[in-house]
Order: structure tokens, then sequence, then C-alpha cells
């Protein structure tokens, strides 16, 4: 059973830094491909960034320049690094991780975590 734990979230002013982390159980995280994904309130959950089990990574347009994905394999652990927040980033954000890039890519991973709150005040 995969357990995706996410930590890190919290509120911050626009122009912050906050840095998520996801632990996971169950599973090894460097034969995986792991991702974030976010969702503001009254919107649909949009992909954010992820990270290829051969060290590809890809992000979100909204998101380039300004947030970082990154994997401890050691210690089973994915981060996002967010610089430059904005108010429009405020959502819950959530670690999710698959085998299959596809799916991963299209949003349909076959493990989420729970989630963690990011609120960013203008």
């Amino acid at each position: 059973q995969v357990l995706l734990v996410e930590s890190g979230g919290g509120l911050v002013q626009a122009g912050g830094s906050l840095r998520l982390s996801c632990a996971g159980s169950g599973r090894t995280f460097s034969s995986y491909h792991m991702g974030w994904f976010r969702q503001a309130p009254g919107k649909e959950r949009e992909f954010v960034a992820v990270s290829a089990s051969n060290g590809y990574t890809d992000y979100a347009e909204s998101v380039k320049g300004r947030f970082t994905i990154s994997k401890d394999n050691a210690k089973n652990t994915v981060y996002l690094q967010m610089n430059s927040l904005k108010p429009e980033d405020t959502a819950v954000y959530y670690c999710a991780s698959d085998s299959n890039f596809r799916r991963i890519a299209a949003g349909r991973p076959d493990s989420w975590g729970q989630g963690t709150q990011v609120t960013v005040s203008s």
C-alpha cells in the first residue's frame, strides 16, 4: 500500500517562499514518477510539476522559473521549492506518484497524498 504525506504548507506573503515535502512509503521513489498538482477553490485540480524516474522534470508555464521539484531517493521524499509566490498560487497542493509517466502527466496517477494548504496573501 502506497502512502504519500505532504507537509510544509502555510501562510506566506506575496514574494515569499515555501518548501513542500512529500514523504512516501510502500513505494521506492527512484523507480517512480513523482508529481505535484494543486487545486484552488472553485477550480479543477491542475498540474504543477513532475519529476520522472530518469531525472526529467517539467513544469506548468505558470510556475516555470519560480518552482523547483526535486527528489531525495534515499529519504523517499519529493520536494517542491516555491519562490516568488503570488496570490494566484493559493491552493491545496497534492503529491502524486505513478509508474506510468503518461498517467501522471495526464493528471491521473494511481496514488495521491492528502494535500497541504498554501495561502499567499497580497
